[in-house]
């Protein structure tokens, strides 16, 4: 989903998506793995957040709420809430669960809610965008949504499209608001 949202980003003239990961955190709220990860996609730094135009987050469900990763990461953002550095930044979420009933619009609300305390502009997908209104597995106006399942199944075109429409809504956002 995130290389999909990627794909719409980039397709806006100027814009550049950067894609980050977060590292695993324990029970006890301590990353358990290294700062700089093995392989694939680099880990993000709060200070990342400072140099951002705008913010598309995404987090798998886990009982209708984001993963403690990303928890854990904006709680360690007050410093950027204290100094207004997100103020007006436009942002947008989306989500994967395992299962139909996975929680995934409360997902993404949970998703929110740093967000809004950080006083970004939040943006979803209007209804103007054909997937909504025919997708038979995943797609919300609060954000981008799948039913990965058991087995990891692939992305339907209806939520191929609604991944890149949020990406290019709010690279569009972030150019109108510079």
């Amino acid at each position: 989903m995130a290389e999909q949202i990627c794909q719409g980003i980039d397709a806006n003239p100027g814009c550049e998506a950067i894609l980050r990961s977060l590292p695993s955190v324990s029970s006890n709220c301590e990353q358990t793995e290294s700062p700089i990860p093995p392989s694939g996609v680099v880990y993000a730094e709060v200070e990342d957040l400072e140099d951002c135009d705008g913010l598309i987050i995404g987090s798998p469900g886990y009982f209708g709420n984001m993963a403690a990763p990303l928890k854990y990461f904006f709680d360690q953002t007050s410093q950027l809430w204290l100094s207004g550095k997100l103020i007006g930044k436009p942002a947008g979420v989306f989500t994967s669960t395992s299962s139909l009933h996975g929680g995934q619009e409360s997902v993404l609300l949970s998703m929110m809610l740093p967000l809004l305390h950080h006083g970004m502009l939040i943006s979803g997908i209007p209804y103007s965008e054909a997937a909504l209104n025919q997708t038979t597995t995943g797609a919300t106006p609060y954000g981008p949504s799948h039913v990965a399942g058991q087995s990891g199944a692939a992305l339907s075109d209806n939520e191929i499209s609604a991944c890149r429409t949020l990406g290019k809504r709010i690279s569009t956002l972030a150019i109108q608001l510079s």
